[in-house]
């Protein structure tokens, strides 16, 4: 028995399906850093056929630590403000991008639930963005409802929302 996709899935997929097709138009890639997302948003964008044309890969570091070890965040913006940050969201993107060779990168971190985090309450999330031609990272805070699923999924639907809309503004590649 195949699962109906909820009206969150099928909105995510064809945000991803958008993104991949103005990836491609321009000869662009992305790679994704995730964090509270778990790899959800990976598994979006590779849903869509012929992705492997615009998708590096990702790197999942849920932990604290594996964001300065595999992404390269600054230990000490993460011992000052910790994970759930619009400036680690940049740097996550920033270090994905640098360390998977794309065109962009693409960042989620913040608190899925059901308990808060280091003062941060469930629903708080960053979005982070590199590349379009900026010098510094796009970030975007959110304040998402629901439980852990629902917030997981409204901060993957966020983040290709972020980057369609950036794509489709004509921005240039940095």
């Amino acid at each position: 028995m195949t699962p109906t996709p909820s009206p969150d899935d099928s909105a995510a997929a064809s945000l991803a399906a958008e993104v991949h097709a103005l990836l491609l138009s321009r000869g662009e890639t992305v790679a994704v850093a995730e964090s509270l997302t778990g790899g959800a948003l990976g598994s979006t964008i590779t849903a869509v056929p012929g992705v492997s044309a615009t998708f590096r890969g990702g790197i999942v570091a849920y932990a604290t630590e594996l964001k300065a070890e595999l992404l390269g965040v600054d230990r000490e913006l993460l011992a000052r403000v910790g994970p759930v940050h619009q400036l680690v969201a940049a740097e996550m993107a920033a270090g994905v991008k640098q360390r998977l060779d794309a065109t962009y990168g693409l960042s989620t971190t913040g608190v899925a639930g059901p308990d808060p985090q280091d003062g941060h309450p469930p629903g708080e999330v960053y979005i982070g963005i590199a590349g379009g031609g900026r010098l510094q990272p796009l970030t975007r805070g959110l304040y998402l409802t629901g439980d852990r699923a629902d917030i997981r999924a409204g901060a993957v639907e966020a983040a290709l929302e972020g980057l369609r809309d950036l794509l489709a503004s004509g921005n240039a590649p940095a």
